[in-house]
């Protein structure tokens, strides 16, 4: 059979032509745009109009002008509108640090027209702008997340590499829905099976030697039968240095993006930083905050926090105690063995829940057990009390970790505190998760407790260990409220 050997930029040319619809499919919605501008202009120009119209100050018209355009333009120069912006996830302190350069640019504004307005009224009169933003942005991402639930608004993607790397990234990127891949295609890179289920669309030799337009035209041909808008690399010894070069050519050329997967998994982007050193590009990985200013920071928030919070929470605490002492024989109080940091045992405490002989009852309900993994849990445990499920319905019955905190024993945030018998099953990479001190919530609070298996509660654990941050703590926090509230997976 003879060979018909297709230019590249034939292929190029398909490439784009048939990649366009698929953009524009994939797009996000185009209300995203307008309604994050209008926000932005409501939310600081019309609190700042009324309450400088309320001081009898002599422009408020000007000044709720100049303020709503201020946050916009903050907006606009921090590229928090553009297309792969909108409607991401970006948490609330991304919002508040937008919204202290705000205040910077308006007091130097406010030296320069000479506005003599109260500063604490001027202040407050852009905190709006701040709450409103916020909104706006969890408004977006909830509604980009139920469409990438339903795979709209995503990105379709072709995966080039070995076999081994290529279905290593295709089962990732499937297991989750928070991002906005969809892998419509793989090239694998020489011999070998994939069992993911995604469609080969071509395949490329095992010579490591670069193909003359030979890789980049498979490439190129499977980006345009499959319509994707990405090509994700995973490099290997069989792809790797001038065969990529020339192939991230091809697909440049062709206006497509190219993006290489470095291997790492669960490491945030602010511990990464691009590199050139002799003409190579180097991804620079920081190590996990464990020294400085942070821990400092992290240690006097625990403290303070938890001694804070037991006296403003005394009295509930005292209504609490009462209500379990009445509902049920046995102390209020419970007490149970856990492991800390490095490994080093201590007492947790806890609002008793259960019946006063529920540890010695665990082992004949150990066949219920719903994890499927090293911890037990119940969705209808018949040792939890009628006030234990409220109490645990509602987290309350984790308030008296404060005392924990204060200790020392545990922090605000991190990993959820292991039993001993947990811990004396653990492999190396569980042990990983006691490299940091306990914590009340954390990751696996927020992202739904006992509904998650064994597998994501471990994965989530290690990603705050080696991820954590002091900034990325208190947005812990302030996102704890929402699943107390939300009660998902607590029981």
């Amino acid at each position: 059979m003879r060979h018909v050997h297709i230019p590249v930029q034939r292929v190029a040319e398909a490439a784009r032509a048939s990649a366009m619809p698929a953009r524009g499919l994939g797009d996000k919605a185009r209300w995203y745009l307008p309604a994050a501008v209008a926000a932005d202009l409501i939310g600081a120009g019309v609190p700042v109009g009324l309450v400088f119209e309320a001081a009898q100050q002599a422009r408020p018209l000007f000044c709720a002008l100049g303020a709503a355009l201020a946050w916009t333009g903050v907006q606009l120069m921090r590229r928090r509108y553009a297309g792969r912006a909108l409607g991401e996830s970006r948490g609330v302190l991304p919002v508040v640090h937008d919204w202290l350069i705000l205040i910077g640019v308006l007091a130097v504004a406010r030296v320069v027209t000479g506005e003599n307005t109260p500063r604490l009224g001027a202040l407050g009169a852009l905190v709006p702008a701040l709450l409103v933003t916020v909104a706006c942005h969890k408004l977006t991402y909830r509604h980009l997340s139920a469409a990438r639930r339903e795979a709209q608004a995503v990105s379709r993607v072709l995966v080039v590499g070995e076999p081994d790397s290529a279905e290593s990234v295709i089962g990732h990127l499937a297991a989750r829905t928070d991002h906005p891949y969809v892998v419509v295609g793989v090239v694998p890179v020489g011999p070998g099976t994939m069992d993911s289920g995604v469609p080969v669309a071509a395949r490329l030799g095992s010579a490591t030697a670069p193909s003359p337009n030979g890789d980049s035209a498979a490439v190129l041909g499977a980006v345009a039968a499959h319509r994707a808008d990405l090509v994700l690399v995973a490099p290997g010894a069989r792809l790797a240095g001038e065969r990529l070069r020339r192939i991230s050519w091809a697909l440049h050329d062709a206006g497509l993006e190219l993006a290489v997967f470095p291997g790492l998994v669960e490491v945030s982007v602010k511990r990464l930083e691009t590199l050139s050193a002799g003409g190579l590009a180097v991804l620079r990985v920081a190590p996990p905050v464990s020294r400085g200013v942070q821990p400092l920071l992290k240690s006097v928030l625990d403290r303070a926090g938890a001694a804070v919070g037991l006296v403003l929470l005394s009295p509930a605490f005292l209504a609490m105690v009462l209500a379990i002492r009445f509902g049920s024989r046995g102390p209020a109080f419970y007490r149970q063995r856990r492991i800390g940091r490095d490994g080093v045992p201590f007492v947790m405490w806890k609002f008793r829940t259960m019946v006063v002989d529920a540890d010695a009852r665990k082992a004949e309900l150990s066949g219920a057990n719903e994890n499927d993994g090293l911890m037990f849990k119940m969705r209808r445990d018949p040792r939890v009390t009628r006030v234990g499920r409220l109490l645990r319905r509602t987290s309350m019955d984790e308030l008296p970790q404060l005392i924990n905190v204060v200790a020392g024993n545990m922090s605000l945030v991190g990993p959820r505190p292991p039993l001993p018998e947990e811990v004396a099953e653990y492999d190396e990479v569980e042990l990983r998760r006691l490299a940091v001190r306990p914590g009340m919530t954390g990751l696996w609070q927020i992202s739904g407790r006992s509904d998650l298996s064994w597998d994501e509660t471990i994965q989530l654990d290690l990603q705050y260990v080696d991820n954590w941050s002091f900034t990325s703590d208190v947005d812990l926090m302030g996102r704890t409220l929402r699943a107390v509230v939300d009660g998902r997976g607590a029981y």
